[in-house]
């Protein structure tokens, strides 16, 4: 849950654990699914299997927007956190949220985070095309020129692989099913991988 501190992980040999969170909506709070098979969940599973460390908190909330992700944030993120996830705008997008809006919120997001010393992953979402090609223009380019401006790795679709494959999909077709989110983790892992590899030299 949001605001919840972090648990000490052992780790053998002394290493110490990377401090994660995912601020997210109910694409990263697992909607529809069990607490094990939600994103964060699975993706702590799949660095571990790879060698890295986490205390992961999960900080999605559903029906978030990205205003609502930034009026949370301090409270979301504990102090002591290395790295966050930000999976925010899916919920903008589909309700049409004036693109202006989102982008503010997620620029006030990444230069709070900045200040603190936390190294951020921002993941992208592309707008469904019911509002038309100007809409779409206009959200789709908020992640990538935020990334650019702020320095901070950017997965281009957090959805990738998955959105509009039914199969993936619960009946709603806009949440993952647990295997769904299992392909989200796949995919996104070496982008993740090289995320804390490049930060784990400022934490040594």
């Amino acid at each position: 849950m949001a605001g919840t501190a972090f648990a000490e992980t052992p780790v053998p040999g002394g290493t110490k654990p990377v401090k994660m969170v995912v601020l997210g909506d109910s694409l990263s709070a697992g909607l529809g699914l069990s607490a094990s098979a939600a994103f964060p969940a699975r993706l702590k599973r799949s660095l571990e299997a790879n060698g890295i460390v986490v205390d992961m908190i999960n900080a999605g909330v559903s029906g978030d927007t990205a205003s609502g992700g930034r009026d949370r944030l301090d409270w979301s993120i504990p102090e002591g956190t290395d790295a966050v996830i930000v999976e925010l705008g899916a919920n903008d997008a589909l309700r049409g949220v004036d693109p202006s809006v989102t982008r503010a919120a997620l620029t006030d997001i990444l230069a709070r985070l900045k200040a603190r010393g936390i190294a951020v992953l921002l993941c992208g979402i592309v707008a469904p095309p019911n509002y038309g090609s100007d809409y779409s223009a206009r959200f789709n380019a908020i992640y990538p020129d935020l990334a650019k401006s702020f320095g901070v790795p950017l997965y281009p679709f957090f959805l990738e692989g998955v959105a509009t494959q039914a199969r993936l999909n619960q009946a709603d077709g806009l949440h993952p099913t647990a295997e769904g989110v299992d392909v989200i983790v796949q995919n996104i892992l070496p982008t993740v991988q090289a995320f804390l590899g490049a930060i784990s030299g400022q934490r040594s």
